[in-house]
């Protein structure tokens, strides 16, 4: 076992650290599988840590994706529900190899042929990352509650993804045998901010719950 991963550990279970600067804050330290699985992700960490790239920790236990950089949260997106499939595939580091496309607004007649900056409402809600060690994460919103014809468009676009999701198992070989497949539900503009967060190659580390 890492030794700097042993100290991480035991920095996290101290309560001088307060809420803010708890790795889990979730963590219940007399389980030994959680134990086991937060010293797994925080040996990962280690290594991540040590180089000045942003990466991602999705926590499925406590429910959050962190973006961090050199350990260090820097922001932080609720996830309102998850499924996964193969979760015993998700451990070691993966690499993102397939960002989401942009959603570029068309340019208005007679407006020049300059483009706007890319935003962030540009980034889509619903797309596919890729990643290595084989890993695809389905990212969909959640149903809007401010307006019916959001909503109404939101569960249309779910659908749909829902739809191409069964037709690829249905008319492929189907993933490796070693793959797992990821689907997280964000609300709308979580989607747009993850989207707008990844770039080629980022790192991504999941800490998968025991009872999963």
């Amino acid at each position: 076992m890492n030794v700097c991963a042993i100290l991480l550990l035991l920095a996290v279970a101290t309560p001088s650290w307060g809420k803010d600067l708890e790795a889990f804050p979730n963590l219940n330290l007399n389980n030994a599988n959680e134990l086991k699985e937060a010293t797994r992700v925080l040996e990962e960490e280690v290594k991540l840590a040590a180089r000045p790239q942003t990466y991602l920790l999705i926590d499925l236990g406590a429910n959050t994706i962190h973006i961090k950089g050199r350990g260090i949260a820097l922001h932080q997106i609720p996830i309102a529900a998850w499924t996964v499939e193969a979760p015993e595939y998700l451990k070691g580091i993966h690499r993102l190899v397939t960002r989401p496309p942009v959603v570029r607004r068309k340019i208005e007649p007679g407006a020049g042929a300059e483009q706007d900056p890319i935003s962030l409402a540009d980034m889509p809600a619903d797309y596919v990352l890729s990643f290595t060690p084989s890993l695809s994460i389905t990212v969909v919103p959640s149903v809007a509650s401010d307006s019916i014809f959001q909503s109404a468009a939101l569960l249309a676009k779910v659908g749909w993804r829902n739809v191409r999701e069964w037709a690829d198992r249905l008319f492929t070989d189907g993933p490796p045998a070693d793959a797992s497949h990821l689907r997280l539900t964000l609300s709308a503009d979580h989607a747009q901010s993850l989207a707008w967060t990844v770039v080629d190659g980022m790192a991504l580390v999941i800490r998968r719950p025991t009872d999963k």
